[in-house]
């Protein structure tokens, strides 16, 4: 069922709207992308010319990476792997937290032509294992405290420091050899756009986690249609830009960002390696920070911390830029109230599209903060009706579909998703309720998939579901979100237990948390006699939601 958004829409249709094909275009100009098919991410990224000086600083020590030794870093790097073995196509594991080497592994490892596959540095042992079996991973990089996780899984492992101040420590002792390779590769790999880069995870529209191939050639894109078309809307060098990096690398969104498409551009980017608002207050004065891009949690965390100390400046601030989960008008006010100075945009993309989507932009004579924004370039997107599959003109609201040259190739040995996902026609179903309004702009008006958005990191339900059914006691289960005002939605479980049994909330919370990274944990749990299911099996989240909200 869609809802008709009585919004005055005119009865002509705009230009950018097909009504016979259904098909919402780009308000914005192609961008001519590469048509070489012998190209990879890592030559791209630096085939463009600037005079940017400090690409990583450390924001804790004020240890830095220039611009002039990036590269040679990433070669060095790439070297040092091949001479350990590592050849074209080997998967290797980023499992780190944010550091100013990430964007060097990362980049290095791409260079040779092997695969990235990044991972939350505080997952589980069981999650850890279960990716590495799937991704046939051979080397991890890591820090030190998750040599335990490591260790029984058979895999060479690298420990990487938080800055060049952690170097002298012996454990770094591979690390070192990697970044002192003062020579390149003998002969660099013939690498193809379509070749793979990555395998990140993401839930999808719903089920399990999911491994989501990218190639170059979606990396690419996303380089041009993201990162410095962003910034070639708004007037002032990109070298003066400092962008402070608190989202996770390991995630699309700051791996995007912050370790492939800035360093395009000679933006300085200040790295801290997790987040808390009174650093980040810190930091943002110290180093004259100018974009802020945030998940919702930490743009709360922010206007509350301004409105409560008097210290908290932030005069460098020209913009805010938030996505990655839905962000309420009432936050979106309150923030521009704190900050009137500062441009605030919202942008939408999944890891299924490369962080691709839409951006929103702002300018003097029209401002639209409460949208998600404009399609981005090259992009392609329609409305449908999921129960009839019509195509949807501007004013009503259906599920999101995308199509351009950032959509991801599928998922890893899992073909039947892959065609679930994506249609014959290219066509990514994104499992998000949209509508366009009559300017071509975008809103999320709700979402038909089950995944829970936690600090912006999304929970598969049934990654969940699965580590709680092989409790001994426990017989039947469901996991649902709830609305929480501080971290967006929380794990809540709906349990059934054997006749007899004692189980406590606290058990079964401290049992899913044994097995899951802190984020994923279950935050409530409710004992029920029985979960609702449909004919088929299907857990009826919907009737869980309606229960939980009598519970709370």
């Amino acid at each position: 069922m869609s809802a008709n958004v009585n919004y005055g829409m005119p009865l002509t249709h705009p230009h950018w709207f097909s009504p016979k094909s259904g098909i919402y275009h780009s308000k914005h100009a192609p961008m001519d992308l590469p048509s070489d098919p012998f190209l990879d991410v890592v030559s791209f990224i630096f085939s463009h010319r600037h005079d940017g000086v400090s690409a990583l600083v450390d924001s804790s020590s004020g240890c830095s990476i220039s611009y002039s030794k990036l590269l040679p870093l990433v070669k060095s790097v790439a070297s040092g792997l091949h001479n350990m073995g590592v050849s074209q196509g080997d998967v290797v594991l980023i499992l780190l937290p944010n550091s100013i080497y990430y964007p060097i592994v990362f980049l290095a490892v791409l260079y040779l032509g092997a695969i990235v596959t990044s991972l939350n540095p505080l997952s589980s042992v069981h999650e850890i294992r279960r990716q590495v079996a799937e991704c046939g991973v051979g080397l991890a990089f890591t820090v030190p405290e998750n040599f335990k996780k490591l260790e029984p899984l058979g895999i060479s492992v690298i420990a990487v420091p938080e800055n060049e101040k952690g170097l002298r420590h012996g454990c770094f002792s591979c690390f070192c050899y990697l970044i002192s390779c003062d020579f390149d590769l003998p002969q660099k790999p013939v690498i193809k756009q379509d070749d793979t880069a990555g395998i990140l995870y993401s839930s999808g529209t719903t089920g399990v986690s999911k491994g989501v191939v990218l190639s170059h050639k979606n990396l690419i894109a996303m380089v041009e249609l993201f990162v410095r078309f962003e910034a070639s809307q708004y007037e002032g060098s990109c070298l003066r830009n400092v962008y402070l990096a608190v989202l996770p690398m390991f995630h699309v969104y700051g791996l995007s960002l912050f370790a492939v498409g800035l360093l395009s551009l000679g933006s300085t980017v200040v790295v801290m390696r997790k987040f808390d608002i009174d650093e980040v207050v810190r930091v943002i004065d110290e180093y004259k920070v100018t974009h802020f891009p945030v998940v919702p949690p930490i743009l709360t965390a922010l206007i509350t911390r301004a409105n409560g100390v008097n210290d908290c400046k932030l005069q460098s601030l020209i913009q805010v830029s938030c996505g990655a989960a839905p962000l309420s008008s009432g936050v979106v006010g309150d923030f521009l109230r704190t900050f009137p100075a500062v441009d605030f945009i919202q942008g939408y993309g999944m890891t299924e599209s490369t962080a691709v989507g839409t951006r929103g932009f702002n300018t003097e004579k029209f401002r639209n903060y409460s949208s998600i924004g404009l399609l981005a370039p090259n992009m392609e997107a329609k409305v449908v009706d999921w129960n009839t599959g019509s195509f949807l003109p501007p004013g009503s609201s259906g599920e999101l579909w995308l199509r351009g040259p950032s959509i991801m190739t599928g998922y890893l040995n899992n073909e039947e998703a892959t065609m679930s996902t994506i249609d014959r026609d290219g066509w990514l179903h994104t499992g998000d309720v949209v509508y366009f309004d009559n300017d071509g702009y975008l809103y999320i008006a709700d979402r038909l998939k089950d995944i829970i958005k936690y600090k912006g990191f999304q929970i598969a339900p049934a990654d969940l579901e699965a580590v709680l059914i092989l409790h001994p006691e426990i017989v039947d289960v469901a996991v649902i979100g709830a609305t929480d005002e501080e971290t967006g939605e929380i794990p809540v479980a709906f349990v059934v237990t054997k006749v007899g049994s004692v189980l406590s909330p606290k058990d079964v919370m401290d049992y899913a948390a044994e097995q899951v990274a802190p984020y994923k944990k279950i935050r409530k749990v409710f004992f029920t006699n029985k979960i609702p299911r449909s004919a088929t099996g299907k857990i009826l989240r919907k009737q869980l939601r309606n229960c939980l909200t009598s519970k709370l």
